[in-house]
């Protein structure tokens, strides 16, 4: 057997043999064939198996994978996060992160992860998915789909608008 991830029948977990993983567990190549009681019971399964095998990066990517699909970034950014930080050249692993970056548009982020999840392939189609994301970024960036970086105090324009509302009540009292 070649990666852990779920067996799509018996749901049995299988371990890992070879590093990394090189080809996607079969519930994780189209989101749009499972149902959600399916994903339940995957992510179930992989809460468990990754309580079982704290330090198992592949467990931890697939676990990141079904809270996307199942529409919970923060969980999903968390497994991620912990399976980028349990294997560093797990390319999977930095992958699926770069994508989660790119897919909640914090873009200048993703273009980072994304670079080094291009350093990690280990052939032609992992380079190819790296790059087509890479430039998929790029592209967003160029045409400005992005979330704004919020690196400034709000406290400066808000005392701002404050007096100027106190102001402007206190001139129509004083008109009136």
């Amino acid at each position: 057997m070649a990666s852990t991830a779920l067996q799509p029948l018996n749901s049995a977990l299988v371990p890992a043999v070879e590093r990394p993983v090189r080809i996607l567990p079969i519930p994780w190549r189209d989101p749009h064939t499972v149902s959600p009681e399916e994903l339940r019971e995957h992510i179930a399964t992989l809460e468990q198996a990754c309580r079982e095998n704290p330090h198992s990066a592949d467990l931890r990517t697939c676990l990141g994978m079904a809270y996307a699909m199942n529409y919970e970034a923060y969980k999903s950014m968390d497994a991620l996060e912990a399976a980028v930080q349990l294997d560093g050249a797990h390319f999977f692993a930095q992958l699926k992160y770069s994508e989660l970056l790119y897919r909640l548009r914090a873009l200048p982020r993703a273009e980072q992860e994304t670079l080094k999840a291009v350093g990690l392939a280990g052939n032609g189609w992992e380079l190819s998915l790296a790059r087509k994301q890479l430039q998929e970024i790029r592209r967003l960036i160029r045409e400005g789909t992005q979330k704004p970086e919020w690196n400034k105090s709000l406290v400066r324009p808000a005392s701002l608008l404050m007096v100027a509302m106190v102001v402007l009540t206190l001139i129509l009292k004083v008109l009136r």
